[in-house]
């Protein structure tokens, strides 16, 4: 998981780097924001996985 998240990261980054440097600002902005979104869904989706073992553990 961390890894996918690292990974995420770097393309992102790299992707906006070579955004700003074309001047293209605001594409730069929008791949952030997005490569935000998904590092966010995909911890919702593990803490999902999580709530769901953790009730069938203990029987809530």
């Amino acid at each position: 998981m961390i890894l996918k998240i690292t990974g995420i990261g770097l393309l992102i980054s790299v992707a906006c780097q070579v955004l700003s440097k074309s001047g293209r600002e605001e594409q730069a902005t929008l791949l952030s924001i997005a490569g935000i979104i998904i590092v966010m869904l995909l911890i919702v989706s593990e803490l999902d996985n999580l709530f769901t073992t953790l009730t069938r553990v203990f029987g809530f």
